[in-house]
C-alpha cells in the first residue's frame, strides 16, 4: 500500500541518500540491496529484457526493506509508467532526456488530475480499498519521484528548462553516454565531460533540485563531497558482483 516516500522526505530535508543501480534482475538481489542499507535502488528496464511480473516481485521485495524502489524506464510511455507505479514503484528514472517537454510528459504520467493525466486503479497500491481514493491521490501526487537523466549535449542545453518544471525531484548524470554523444568514446572521465557535469551540478544547486553524483574514482568522490553533494549513486550491482566473484576465486586458488 502506498505510504510516505522516505527517499523524497530525505531529499526535501537535504539529508544524504545513497542508491544503487540493479542491473541483475530478480527479487532476491533487489531485496539484498535494500537490506544492505541503501536508501534507494534503481531497477533497470532500459537495458534489460525483464518481464513486468519479475519487476513487480522485485518492487515488493525492495519495499519490504524500507528502501525506495525506482524504475529506469526505456522511454516515457505513459501506460507503462502507470502500470509500474500501480505495481509499487515509488518513482521513475527517465533516461536520455533531451527536452523539457519530455520531462513534462513524464511528470504528467506520474500525477493524477488535476496535476497530470495518470489513470487510477485500486488493488494492492490502495490496500485493496483500505486507503481511501482521496488520500491515495494526495499521497501519490506528493510522493512519486521523477528523475531525469542527462546523457547528451542536447540534454545539457535543455537543463534550464528541465529544472524549471514543477515536479523534477532529482537529476542524475549519465557520463558514459554523454562522452559517447560528444564523440569522445567510452571515456566518462574525459575533461569535457567532467566540466559539463560540474556545470550540471551547479545549475541543479541554483534551482534547488538535488543532483545525484555517480563518482567513478576516489578523486571524483572527494570532489563531490567537497562540493556538498548529498545524493549519491554508488554504481551498479553487476560490476561489484563480478569483481567479488573474481576476487573470491583468486583467494581460494592462492590458498591452495
Amino acid at each position: 500500500m502506498l505510504t510516505i516516500n522516505p527517499l523524497k522526505s530525505r531529499l526535501r530535508r537535504n539529508e544524504p541518500v545513497y542508491g544503487l543501480l540493479n542491473s541483475v534482475p530478480g527479487p532476491w538481489l533487489a531485496e539484498m540491496i535494500g537490506r544492505a542499507g541503501y536508501d534507494f535502488v534503481i531497477l533497470d528496464m532500459e537495458h534489460l529484457l525483464v518481464s513486468e511480473e519479475t519487476l513487480r516481485h522485485s518492487l515488493q521485495a525492495v519495499l519490504s526493506t524500507g528502501c525506495t524502489p525506482l524504475v529506469r524506464v526505456p522511454d516515457g510511455d505513459a501506460k507503462r509508467i502507470g502500470r509500474l507505479l500501480d505495481a509499487g514503484a515509488r518513482g521513475i528514472v527517465l533516461p536520455q532526456v533531451d527536452s523539457a517537454a519530455t520531462v513534462a510528459d513524464a511528470i504528467a504520467a506520474c500525477r493524477f488530475p488535476p496535476l497530470g493525466r495518470r489513470g487510477i486503479t485500486g488493488g494492492p497500491i490502495t490496500g485493496f480499498g483500505t486507503l481511501g481514493l482521496d488520500d491515495y491521490i494526495h499521497l501519490a501526487n506528493d510522493n512519486i519521484l521523477v528523475v531525469p537523466m542527462i546523457e547528451s549535449r542536447a540534454g545539457v542545453e535543455a537543463l534550464p528548462g528541465i529544472l524549471a518544471q514543477e515536479g523534477v525531484d532529482m537529476v542524475l548524470e549519465g557520463a558514459l553516454d554523454l562522452a559517447l554523444d560528444l564523440g569522445l568514446g567510452p571515456h566518462p572521465q574525459a575533461p569535457e565531460v567532467t566540466t559539463l557535469i560540474a556545470d550540471m551540478a551547479a545549475r541543479c544547486r541554483d534551482a534547488g533540485v538535488p543532483f545525484c553524483a555517480n563518482p567513478r574514482s576516489p578523486e571524483q568522490l572527494a570532489h563531490w563531497r567537497e562540493a556538498g553533494i548529498t545524493a549519491w549513486l554508488a554504481g551498479e550491482d553487476r560490476g561489484y558482483l563480478f569483481r567479488a566473484l573474481q576476487q573470491r576465486l583468486a583467494e581460494v586458488r592462492q590458498a591452495g
